[in-house]
């Protein structure tokens, strides 16, 4: 009996697309070994000349010029791509990505960004026959997700899903599942025993996460994070930006035995687990992982945005702060200090499945794989939850 096929496309706009690609597929396979999972960006795999160009091009437009990439976020929020886009995508992905298609041919095909979803759309109108699924990875869904094309989309909220049934989407087509994090950050570990194994002090623990991209916060709030470093141990994990570990690693005020500076690192469930607070972006992926960690964060430099919109759900729910002054992290740092133990109860607490449940993403999918109907969307999936809020507990 042939093996059912997945087939993931992604684009490398940030981690957080195909980090969410190659979640879901390893989700998959934990729990179905049979099922067969391929993770593609699209553009990387299809142009891998004229592709980090482009990359390069949007980094320096986020980091530079914040405010415009807001603006075009919220003037294009409820339309999707134009014709004029998608015909250039067409003219430069559909042969070749037509070729992968037919090559691999997938049971499924799912996409974690708007230009995979767009190109794939295309070729469906065209006579492609393989159902697609839009897997939307943030707390938001900006209008260049829709595609008429499209047989179900899987999102993280139940209010996701009326901004979309508010468009005019068939509530039948939107399946509430949660935003997919990799197995590895299904289930918690003793914080005690990773600290050992990180080499880390067993005190109060404070990760730091970003500067990927080159984002980082001012001499203010460095210097409000290293005032206590003596009680408060802090973990820098900085992701692939190799000038900002170097920068770090020499700065007089970070050589204390109780700061780690690391580069990238594929234990991020772990320090999650043996930290306390995190100190963060609000990128989609990244507050989903720390969500099934039950670990509380503090949110600093968002872009304009999506990253916004994540900021003001987490927020809104009770399980983070802005980072918007040096006292935020003052209190905060009070608090582990002296409500040590209060903040750990609290913690196992949002570790309750009502909040979320890690797993149900892939769930989902194997579900509907295995059941023609749901698969191709004409009708509702069996798979979707009793109440949305099963998935998520929205405010």
């Amino acid at each position: 009996m042939r093996k059912k096929r997945v087939l993931l496309f992604s684009e490398g706009f940030g981690t957080g697309h195909t980090g969410a690609a190659y979640a879901l597929a390893e989700g998959i396979k934990r729990l179905n070994p049979a099922v067969q999972c391929r993770v593609i960006e699209l553009g990387k795999f299809l142009n891998p000349t004229v592709a980090p160009w482009i990359l390069s091009a949007y980094r320096k437009t986020v980091s530079s010029q914040p405010k415009l990439v807001g603006m075009l976020y919220k003037t294009q929020y409820h339309r999707s791509l134009n014709r004029f886009t998608k015909l250039a995508l067409h003219r430069v992905f559909y042969t070749h990505a037509r070729q992968v298609i037919e090559q691999l041919k997938p049971d499924l095909i799912i996409c974690t960004h708007p230009l995979p979803a767009a190109v794939v759309s295309r070729l469906k109108r065209l006579g492609l026959n393989v159902p697609l699924y839009t897997l939307i990875t943030d707390y938001d869904a900006h209008g260049s997700w829709v595609n008429a094309e499209v047989n179900r989309y899987l999102v993280s909220t139940s209010r996701v899903k009326s901004i979309l049934t508010g468009r005019g989407i068939p509530a039948e087509q939107v399946t509430v599942t949660g935003i997919p994090v990799h197995p590895k950050f299904w289930e918690r570990s003793s914080k005690e025993t990773l600290r050992q194994e990180l080499g880390l002090a067993d005190m109060p623990t404070v990760l730091v996460m970003g500067g990927g991209w080159g984002l980082m916060f001012g001499e203010g709030f460095m210097n409000a994070l290293t005032a206590k470093m003596d009680q408060i141990q802090l973990v820098f994990c900085m992701g692939s930006n190799d000038k900002m570990v170097e920068k770090m690693r020499s700065d007089p005020r970070l050589r204390h035995p109780n700061v780690t500076i690391l580069g990238y690192s594929s234990d991020v469930n772990k320090l999650m687990d043996a930290a306390d607070l995190l100190i963060t972006k609000p990128g989609g992926m990244t507050c989903t992982e720390a969500l099934a960690k039950g670990i509380p964060m503090l949110f600093y430099q968002a872009i304009p945005g999506q990253e916004e919109k994540n900021s003001q759900y987490f927020v809104e729910l009770g399980l983070a702060e802005v980072l918007d002054s040096e006292r935020v992290v003052d209190k905060w740092f009070r608090l582990l200090r002296r409500e040590y133990a209060e903040l750990e109860e609290q913690r196992l607490r949002r570790l309750s499945p009502d909040r979320y449940q890690p797993r149900h993403c892939a769930v989902t999918v194997l579900e509907m794989l295995g059941n023609p109907e749901d698969l191709s969307g004409s009708r509702s999936a069996h798979a979707q939850p009793r109440t949305e809020e099963a998935v998520y507990l929205t405010p």
